[in-house]
């Protein structure tokens, strides 16, 4: 069968199979996910579902197991939950820190990610210029600007020390 197959399927059918899961699950937005997904997984093995007895009833099988296996994930990690105890308390992060990923953000994507390999993971100019398929000198270039840029935006006027409030 073919993609027009697959279409006049999904378009026959759809929004029957997602009432069904939405009184089987009780959950619109789970219904939705749980339906969308076996109509994926349908796409992929389309050649052989097309082929069955009832494609309609192959995605309505697969998208209840799907939601199936939603509930005992969420059912064992209540477990575990209960099992365990709660996580410790995280502490707030460190306000340096906050302000570095907000400058971060604020610099363009390639300079951040200069930034990042060289500076917090340590990585080499050559080896980011192998990773990320750039020239060398345009790595450096990046680095140049981004530590300008980070510059201007982390000023000791905006960065909160530890001790103030």
């Amino acid at each position: 069968m073919s993609t027009a197959d697959f279409d006049e399927f999904y378009n026959a059918t759809s929004r029957r199979v997602l009432h069904q899961m939405y009184a089987m699950t009780g959950n619109l937005a789970d219904a939705q996910e749980c339906t969308q997904e076996a109509y994926a997984r349908a796409w992929q093995r389309w050649k052989t579902v097309s082929q069955t007895t009832s494609p309609e009833a192959w995605i309505r099988t697969v998208a209840w197991r799907i939601a199936a296996s939603r509930w005992r994930k969420t059912k064992n990690g209540v477990m575990a939950l209960v099992k365990h105890g709660a996580p410790s308390h995280t502490p707030s992060p460190d306000p340096d820190h906050v302000a570095l990923v907000t400058a971060l953000r604020q610099i363009p994507e390639a300079q951040r990610q200069a930034i990042v390999l060289h500076h917090l993971v340590g990585m080499s100019v050559d080896d980011i210029a192998h990773e990320t398929g750039t020239p060398s000198g345009t790595i450096k270039a990046r680095l140049s600007r981004g530590r300008a840029a980070l510059a201007e935006l982390l000023t000791e006027d905006d960065v909160p020390t530890g001790g103030e409030q």
